[in-house]
C-alpha cells in the first residue's frame, strides 16, 4: 500500500457495553484488509471465553501465525497472546484447529507485489488440489511454502502444482 491510496476494509460493527449493569452502550467498528481476516477473527471469536474485546486483545501477530499455531496445537505460543490463558488456548484449538488451514496459507497483503503468485486464490485452490489428492492440511501447506517462498512466478495453479510437485521429486 502507498501512503495516500485508496484502501477499502472489510467492517464489522457490534455494540459495547452491558445495559444491565447501567452501563452506556457504545458502538464499535472493527476494519479488516480482507475479507478473509474477518471471517478468521469472526472464527475466533466464537470460541467460549473469546469475545470481541478479547480477541482484539490477542491480535498481535499476523493471522497466518496465529491460524499456524492452532493447527499445529501450539497451546503454548496461544497462550502468550494479551488476554489467551492456558485454558482459553486449549478451548480455541479443541474448537478451530481442524478449520485453519486456509488462514495458515496466507500470505500477507503487501507481499503480493514481491510475490510470486499472481494472486492469493491461485495458493488457495493449488492447496485445495492437494489435500484432494490424499495430501494432509498441514503436509499440503508445507508441499507449498518453497515454491511461494522462491522467486519464480507463477500465474496458475498448474504451474504451481509442477512446482510443488518438481522440489518434492528433487528431494
Amino acid at each position: 500500500m502507498q501512503l495516500g491510496a485508496a484502501v477499502t476494509l472489510e467492517t464489522i460493527e457490534y455494540i459495547e457495553g452491558n445495559p444491565q449493569a447501567g452501563s452506556r452502550l457504545s458502538p464499535r467498528l472493527i476494519g479488516f484488509i480482507s475479507g478473509i481476516e474477518k471471517q478468521f477473527f469472526e472464527m475466533f471469536c466464537s470460541v467460549d471465553g473469546v469475545g470481541v474485546k478479547k480477541a482484539l486483545r490477542a491480535m498481535v501477530r499476523p493471522v497466518p501465525d496465529i491460524a499456524g499455531a492452532i493447527e499445529n496445537q501450539d497451546v503454548k505460543t496461544l497462550a502468550t497472546l494479551p488476554g489467551i490463558g492456558a485454558a482459553t488456548a486449549e478451548r480455541i484449538v479443541a474448537k478451530l484447529r481442524r478449520k485453519m488451514a486456509k488462514f495458515a496459507l496466507m500470505v500477507a497483503r503487501n507481499r503480493w507485489d514481491d510475490a510470486n503468485v499472481a494472486e492469493p486464490s491461485v495458493v488457495d485452490e493449488t492447496f485445495q488440489i492437494l489435500v484432494a489428492l490424499g495430501h494432509s492440511e498441514a503436509e499440503a501447506r508445507k508441499l507449498l511454502e518453497g515454491p511461494v517462498s522462491g522467486k519464480k512466478k507463477f500465474k496458475d495453479v498448474e504451474s504451481l502444482l509442477q512446482a510443488v510437485y518438481d522440489g518434492v521429486n528433487s528431494k
